[in-house]
């Protein structure tokens, strides 16, 4: 059925399919209801929030509360996509404990139905461990946002044979750990291509190239509501910045000309 519920099963049988997997980023009920009405299969509510919506260098400051106020506000929207919350920096990496009791408070308290973590092999006990207390995992290897000084920017990950060794084994590790997909960030699309071949679980790309079982964007990077950046690997599918600008704009003219409001404005 169209408007049946995308569930982890659902998400796992659409790669055994063969169809590809439609994700992005929202933030608030308004742009999750609007993302969601348009089909998307995934709504990730990323900690991109921290660069994207709170004004942050890196999604390093976010913290747990932030992200389960912002889930909370895309729950109220009553997806039918796959709602999943980012879990934040030091929400998961002090241990397997810490890491069920802060996820578990993203379903429970967030609303959220799976959560996402960064991180392969080191990553894959805690893994283990919130699938087996029945939390869903969605993992993400490649460039890692919260790893970001240790790699020393924003960049390629994956272009020597022992990085692309490193990286398809961080994956692999999250799928025997019990993950049900994982993102592949920024890698060579032949990386991507060849990880995408090795998993049962599906691969959600992101800068990975179209080999992938899946596509993620940044909302605001789709729509033009950035300003300052645009990543390679983004495709500007509108303009909204340039609109509401001018709108804004046209506005203020209008006010401060006298031209709003009429009459047709008033009571």
């Amino acid at each position: 059925m169209e408007n049946e519920k995308i569930t982890v099963p659902k998400i796992l049988r659409l790669k055994q399919e063969k169809k590809k997997i439609v994700a992005l980023t929202a933030y608030d009920c308004l742009m999750a209801r609007l993302v969601d009405e348009a089909g998307v299969d995934v709504i990730l509510v990323g900690d991109s929030v921290g660069s994207v919506f709170s004004g942050y260098d890196s999604t390093l400051p976010v913290t747990l509360d932030e992200m389960l106020y912002h889930t909370r506000a895309v729950a109220r929207a009553r997806p039918r996509a796959l709602l999943v919350m980012d879990m934040p920096f030091l929400s998961y990496q002090c241990g397997p404990d810490d890491a069920v009791r802060n996820c578990g408070r993203a379903l429970k308290e967030g609303g959220a139905v799976a959560v996402k973590i960064e991180g392969g092999v080191a990553m894959a006990p805690t893994v283990r461990r919130l699938v087996e207390v029945g939390i869903p995992v969605m993992g993400h290897v490649g460039l890692t946002p919260q790893s970001i000084h240790q790699m020393g920017g924003y960049k390629v990950q994956g272009r020597e044979e022992q990085d692309r060794k490193r990286i398809l084994a961080d994956a692999l590790a999250l799928q025997d750990a019990g993950a049900f997909s994982v993102v592949l960030e920024c890698v060579p699309a032949i990386l991507a291509r060849d990880i995408t071949r090795e998993l049962r679980i599906p691969t959600i790309g992101i800068g990975a190239g179209a080999d992938c079982d899946g596509q993620i964007l940044v909302i605001h990077d789709l729509v033009g509501l950035t300003v300052n950046f645009t990543p390679r690997f983004v495709r500007r599918y509108a303009e909204l910045g340039r609109e509401l600008g001018r709108a804004v704009r046209e506005y203020a003219t209008d006010v401060r000309e006298g031209r709003f409001p009429t009459p047709d404005q008033a009571f």
